[in-house]
């Protein structure tokens, strides 16, 4: 089979327009990630500056063996230090638990109750599959209105982003973390999901799951009363 290689323009005029069309695709392509920095501006900082809230999300982000991954661990410390100094009284956690062996929930409700958090103020959101539907769970499931969000700095501005789209007010919390393979990973992937989040703040798509209300925030809050 003859596979013919592409070929440069031979023309100045054809690789002029060659460099222009390239040009255009990265501009296009960097559009979302420019959006998510201008529309998080001033909403993003560390466990010192957040701001006293009723409600604290934390993200799910794998386990291994069962147990919250070092990357979710350290979101779940910036919680439970959030509780500890009293600057949040309920703890939303949100993750994927699509299957009976996978339970992301489940793990950071266990870790933080590890870590000094009461079971009644921790709320567990089984179906936040990613952020768009953790986010808009949050709004419309579980009654938020204004949150503390804690992830990783590289996915942080992505999450006050969409969670504002989808009505909830938020400030960012990004946890530090240390920078190996999977930080880089996670880096590069943003400038990919920053495209669907934008997608997704425009046209607000329903979660994979949505199901009917859910009493759990209201609840926690007034066993803090």
């Amino acid at each position: 089979m003859d596979i013919r290689r592409p070929r440069l323009p031979r023309t100045r005029a054809g690789r002029r327009r060659l460099v222009q069309a390239v040009m255009g695709v990265c501009v296009l392509a960097l559009l979302p990630a420019t959006w998510l920095f201008v529309s998080t501006a001033g909403r993003l900082g560390t466990t010192a500056d957040a701001p006293r809230t009723e409600v604290a999300v934390v993200f799910g982000a794998g386990l291994w063996a069962g147990e919250p991954s070092p990357y979710l661990a350290h979101r779940l410390d910036a919680a439970a230090e959030l509780y500890g100094e009293g600057r949040v009284e309920v703890v939303l956690v949100t993750g994927d638990n699509s299957r009976e062996d996978y339970d992301e929930p489940d793990a950071m409700r266990a870790y933080l109750t590890r870590h000094g958090v009461p079971d009644a103020r921790i709320v567990s959101d089984y179906a936040g599959f990613d952020t768009w539907d953790s986010c808009v769970r949050a709004k419309k499931i579980f009654g938020v209105d204004k949150a503390v969000l804690i992830s990783q700095g590289f996915h942080i501005r992505r999450a006050v982003a969409l969670c504002e789209a989808a009505g909830v007010e938020s400030y960012g919390v990004g946890v530090d973390a240390k920078h190996d393979a999977t930080w880089y990973y996670g880096g590069a992937r943003e400038v990919l999901a920053a495209g669907k989040a934008a997608l997704d703040a425009v046209f607000e798509p329903d979660p994979r799951f949505l199901g009917p209300r859910e009493p759990g925030v209201r609840r926690a809050l007034a066993s803090a009363e």
